[in-house]
C-alpha cells in the first residue's frame, strides 16, 4: 500500500470513529457495532477499501488493542474485587463456558456432526470478545457491581475457554486414533504456564517502577513500554498475550498501590487502537459466510444463546449474585469474536478433514454474534443500572 494511501485510510478511519462515537451517544447502537459495520461496508464484503486479514498493519493493531484490553481487564481482578464478587466471577466465568461446551457439543451431535467435530465446536462456541465487551462497559459509563462483575467474568472466562479448548483437542485426537495427544497437552501446559510467567515477569517490576521514575509527571510512555512488552515477548515466545496481559493488569492493580495511573493512561491511548481495530475487523467480515450455515449454524446460533441464558443464571445464583442481576449475564456474554476464530484455526490445522466445516461455522457464527452481541451487552448493562 502506497504510503500517501496508508495516511488517507488512517485519517478517514479515524474520522468514522469520532462519527461512531457521536452517533452512539445519541442512539441505544453501542460504537463497537457501528465500527464494524462501516468495516464491513468500507471492507472486502463491500467497496474493498481496507487492508486484508493477513496484512502486517491488521496484525499489529489487532495485537496492540487486544493486549491494551487484557491488561485493563486484569485491573478487575484486585484483591478488593475477588474478595467482593471472586464467588459470583468464579461460578459465573465455569457455568457459561461449561454450560455452553456442553449444550452446543449436544445439539451439534443432536443433528448429525460427528462426536469429536460437534466438541470441538461446543469448545469453540465458549471463546468471547473482551475487546468489544470491554468497550461496551466503558461506553456505558455504569459503574456497578454488576459491570465489575462482568470485566471479572471476561478476564478470565477466555482462559478457561483455552483449557477446555485444549482438553477437548486433546479428547478428540486420542479418540480418533492422533497421535499428537501428549505434544498437545504441553503446549497448553507450556502456554499457560509461560503467559503467566510472561505476565509476572514484566508486571512485578513494571508495579515498582511505574509512577516512580518522575512523580507527577504523566506516565504513557510506562503504560506503553509494558504493554509492548507484553505483546512482543507473547508473541516471540509463542504464548497468549491475552493471559500475559491479564496477568500484569491483576499485578499492577494489587501491587502498585502507590497509584493507579497506568491504568488511566491505557484507558486514555487505547480508543485510537481499537478504533482502527474494530473497523478492520468489520472489514475482514464475510458475510457470505452467514448464507452458508445451513442447519448446523442455526443450532450453533440459538444453542449458544441459551447456553449464555442459562449458564449465566445459573452462575449468578451459585455466586450469590443480586437476584435482578442473575437475567442479565447471559446477554451480556453474548459478543465473541477474534479469539474463536483463532481457536478454528488451530483446530482446522489439527484435523483437516473437518476443516471447511469447521472454519464456515466459525467464521459465520462468529459476524453474527459481533453484530448482535455487543447491543446485547450493552442492554443489560443498562438494565442492570436500572
Amino acid at each position: 500500500m502506497d504510503m500517501h494511501v496508508t495516511f488517507l485510510m488512517l485519517g478517514a478511519i479515524f474520522a468514522t470513529g469520532l462519527a461512531a462515537d457521536l452517533v452512539a451517544r445519541k442512539t441505544p447502537i453501542p460504537r463497537v457495532t457501528l465500527l464494524l459495520v462501516l468495516g464491513v461496508i468500507a471492507g472486502g464484503a463491500g467497496f474493498d477499501l481496507l487492508p486484508r486479514p493477513e496484512d502486517a498493519l491488521q496484525e499489529f493493531l489487532s495485537v496492540t488493542a487486544l493486549t491494551m484490553v487484557a491488561f485493563l481487564l486484569g485491573s478487575a481482578l484486585s484483591a478488593r474485587t475477588l474478595r467482593e464478587r471472586g464467588r459470583a466471577i468464579l461460578w459465573l466465568s465455569l457455568s457459561i463456558v461449561l454450560g455452553t461446551l456442553a449444550l452446543v457439543a449436544l445439539g451439534l451431535w443432536l443433528v448429525g456432526l460427528p462426536p469429536g467435530l460437534a466438541l470441538i465446536m461446543g469448545a469453540i462456541a465458549t471463546a468471547t470478545a473482551p475487546a468489544a465487551t470491554q468497550d461496551v462497559v466503558a461506553q456505558s459509563g455504569v459503574d456497578n457491581s454488576f459491570t465489575r462483575t462482568l470485566s471479572g467474568i471476561v478476564a478470565i472466562d477466555d482462559a478457561w475457554g483455552l483449557v477446555v479448548f485444549s482438553m477437548v483437542l486433546l479428547v478428540v485426537q486420542q479418540t480418533t486414533g492422533s497421535a499428537h495427544g501428549a505434544a498437545l497437552l504441553g503446549h497448553l501446559a507450556y502456554d499457560l504456564a509461560g503467559a503467566t510467567a510472561l505476565g509476572l515477569a514484566v508486571g512485578l517490576p513494571g508495579a515498582w517502577l511505574t509512577g516512580r521514575l518522575r512523580d507527577g509527571d504523566p506516565i504513557q510512555i510506562e503504560a506503553l513500554a509494558l504493554v509492548f512488552l507484553l505483546a512482543g515477548g507473547a508473541l516471540y515466545l509463542g504464548l497468549s498475550y491475552l493471559i500475559a496481559g491479564m496477568v500484569a493488569g491483576a499485578v499492577l492493580v494489587n501491587w502498585a498501590t502507590h497509584h493507579d495511573r497506568a491504568f488511566h493512561e491505557i484507558e486514555h491511548i487505547r480508543w485510537p487502537f481499537l478504533v482502527l481495530f474494530f473497523v478492520l475487523a468489520g472489514a475482514a467480515l464475510e458475510l457470505e459466510a452467514l448464507a452458508s450455515l445451513g442447519l448446523a449454524g442455526g443450532v450453533y446460533v440459538v444453542l449458544r444463546v441459551l447456553a449464555r441464558l442459562l449458564g449465566g443464571w445459573l452462575g449468578a445464583l451459585a455466586g450469590q449474585t443480586a437476584a435482578h442481576e442473575r437475567p442479565l449475564y447471559g446477554p451480556a456474554l453474548l459478543p465473541q469474536a477474534g479469539v474463536a476464530v483463532g481457536m478454528a484455526l488451530i483446530a482446522a490445522q489439527t484435523f483437516p478433514e473437518w476443516r471447511d466445516t469447521i472454519m464456515a461455522l466459525t467464521i459465520g457464527t462468529t459476524v453474527f454474534f459481533e453484530l448482535i452481541g455487543p447491543p446485547a451487552a450493552l442492554w443489560a448493562i443498562k438494565r442492570s443500572a436500572v
